[in-house]
């Protein structure tokens, strides 16, 4: 373990720390002194089972080269579960001082064919379980005015992709979730942003392509690496990124970016007021220039990653 990491004498909860992009991160925390909860309910990419060995595995890893960690098998699904992991991190450590959400789920199906229970099991991991970790930690960076929060969003909420209206759902609400902590903790020094990340994963082998465009779209998603998440998230959980929050970053091999967020794109006055026929003859003819066309994610980031 580093002796000088940017992480040193942190404490941080690691969802979905024991498979992909999560398992990375926590990694590499380790690395940079953190001292770590793995939690991983071990189910599969659709939520279904459970098998705690994965996280005893990242556990194992992180011990054998000098690190601090322990394993946890909760579902963030649940807020109770949520709660007994940060109290794990504090009777493990002495406190937590960063999560990184980074368990999720899918089920893919086209929206006509998508079922209540397949909407409400995504949404239930991926943003209630985001919100339920955030809130158990906040109990604790409240009080010690101190604390850094990362979700995971996705393009397929920030852009959109077809098949997955229940997934696009919960990750473009897990940006206004982390919006409003940003907003709302600020006055507490907590931080708290998104990462939206292309990597290859058992979740990303869970894509169906149903058109050669997206068969090639699969196939460079392959070629990205999780570990290149990784730096990123160390980074936003670290003091470096004391003044960031309330962003909403993406990865993709050796790209970062930096997303923007809704802001009014066009605005129209009419005096008097507006009836249908005026704005279909004078607002929308002004507007239609910036409306956002029916890209999907693989459109609009359709070149080869670095």
């Amino acid at each position: 373990m580093s002796s000088n990491g940017v992480l040193d004498g942190k404490v941080m909860l690691v969802t979905g720390g024991g498979h992909g992009i999560g398992r990375e991160i926590a990694l590499l925390a380790a690395r940079d002194g953190a001292s770590v909860v793995v939690n991983d309910l071990g189910s599969t990419p659709r939520g279904e089972g459970q098998d705690t060995t994965a996280a005893d595995a990242v556990v194992a890893q992180i011990r054998e080269t000098g690190g601090k960690a322990v394993a946890n098998g909760g579902d963030v699904s649940s807020f109770e579960a949520t709660k007994a992991m940060v109290l794990q991190a504090v009777d493990a450590f002495g406190k937590i001082d960063a999560i990184a959400s980074i368990a999720g789920i899918s089920r893919d199906a086209a929206f006509h064919k998508m079922t209540e229970h397949d909407f409400d099991l995504v949404v239930s991991v991926n943003l209630k379980g985001s919100f339920n970790v955030a809130r158990a930690a906040a109990d604790f960076f409240r009080p010690q005015m101190s604390g850094a929060m990362l979700h995971t969003t996705s393009t397929a909420g920030l852009i959109g992709y077809r098949g997955m209206a229940n997934y696009a759902a919960a990750k473009m609400g897990i940006v206004g979730l982390s919006r409003a902590i940003s907003l709302d903790m600020a006055r507490f020094n907590v931080r708290s942003n998104c990462v939206a990340p292309h990597a290859w994963s058992r979740m990303a082998a869970q894509m169906v392509a149903r058109t050669p465009e997206e068969t090639r779209r699969v196939e460079r998603q392959k070629a990205m690496s999780a570990d290149k998440v990784a730096p990123l998230a160390v980074y936003l959980l670290s003091d470096l990124a004391s003044d960031i929050t309330g962003q909403v970053f993406g990865v993709r091999q050796n790209e970062l970016y930096l997303y923007n967020q809704p802001r009014q794109a066009r605005s129209v006055h009419r005096d008097g007021g507006w009836s249908a026929q005026t704005i279909h003859e004078h607002a929308i003819p002004a507007m239609r220039q910036h409306f956002t066309g029916p890209e999907d994610s693989s459109q609009v980031i359709g070149w080869d990653p670095i």
